[in-house]
């Protein structure tokens, strides 16, 4: 197959990596709006790169991987759906709820698989998760808890555009839980607060936020988020059901330590980024994105998905500015679609 990438930041630079060595990859072509960053990581990597995306197009690919900076997901999303060509996007497919909103529709309307990059989706504790609650292993669910507690903040430059806490960073455990559970978000009642750096009151954001979540089944969720978790980078979910309890994200690597005497768990060594937490999941991710490309499967996260996880954002981001619950029904673009669990 013959792959394009757009966007070799971090995390494209990253995904440049894992497709070249991907068996399925016969040859891969860069671009980025920093012509010199492509070429260093053509370069290194023995890749071909191209002047701009409509030329990656044009050139002629089974597959486009778009890892650019968020304002381009949209634009560079609807060129591939223009071509015709299976896209791969990281989160978010646009800056906008209804900009997402008319993207899902786009893709209903042209039929051209798109997968959103909601890696969560493939790691092998979440998927585990979601098996135990599916089989019925733990009876009914009652309560679920997630989080996504990042060990420092992001750069000041970055908050001001990030959509908030809800839509950045809690956005990925909302996903998840549509994934683990099964169902959908009913109701939401979101607070913040900040103990840290100025920046983020000055944006109008929060740099610890938390929600109460109410399933469409009655099941309570639990969710938090933070910029400052000092003890490493935690991300965590515990499924409570009738029948027993199960947990993602509990190992060694848990960043905290036990009060009690005598406990040696967790033992280290901790994680520090979601790029170390989530390595396995995203390099999965790509594998199956050729499966979606080749038209073997269907995508396992679309952009409908990407658009309910959005809704819930938007819902926190609602709640937490007036104060108040918000059922999902108030949000623009009630749902579109099933659940994809592949």
């Amino acid at each position: 197959m013959r792959i394009g990438l757009a966007g070799v930041g971090r995390i494209g630079a990253f995904h440049a990596k894992t497709l070249a060595a991907l068996d399925y990859v016969d040859e891969l072509v860069v671009t980025d709006a920093d012509t010199g960053a492509a070429e260093r990581v053509a370069a290194g990597l023995g890749l071909q790169v191209a002047p701009d995306a409509e030329a990656l197009l044009a050139s002629g690919v089974d597959g486009f991987v778009i890892a650019t900076a968020t304002p381009g997901h949209a634009p560079l999303l609807r060129l591939a759906l223009a071509a015709g060509v299976p896209a791969f996007c990281e989160k978010p497919v646009a800056a906008t709820l209804k900009e997402t909103i008319e993207l899902a529709e786009l893709v209903a309307a042209t039929g051209v698989p798109v997968h959103v990059g909601f890696q969560r989706r493939f790691d092998a504790g979440y998927r585990r998760a979601q098996a135990a609650v599916a089989s019925g292993e733990l009876g009914f669910v009652h309560t679920i808890r997630a989080g996504t507690h990042d060990q420092a903040p992001p750069h000041a430059s970055y908050i001001p555009t990030s959509g908030g806490i809800f839509r950045d960073c809690n956005v990925h455990d909302f996903d998840i839980l549509r994934f683990v559970s099964g169902r959908e978000v009913a109701t939401v009642y979101a607070t913040g607060g900040n103990k840290g750096a100025a920046f983020f009151a000055e944006a109008g954001d929060v740099d610890t936020g938390g929600a109460l979540l109410t399933l469409d089944d009655g099941t309570i969720v639990l969710v938090s988020s933070t910029r400052y978790n000092g003890g490493g980078h935690d991300v965590r979910m515990e499924v409570h059901g009738e029948k027993g309890t199960i947990a993602v994200g509990l190992d060694h690597s848990l960043a905290m330590r036990s009060a009690e005497e005598g406990v040696d768990f967790p033992r280290g060594p901790q994680k520090w980024s979601f790029m170390e937490r989530f390595l396995p999941a995203y390099q999965a991710e790509l594998a199956a994105f050729a499966d979606v490309a080749r038209g073997e499967q269907p995508s396992p996260c679309t952009v409908r998905d990407a658009l309910e996880a959005f809704r819930i954002a938007e819902a926190c981001e609602l709640s937490r500015a007036e104060r108040r619950p918000v059922a999902l029904s108030e949000i623009e673009g009630s749902q579109i679609g099933g659940i994809h669990t592949t």
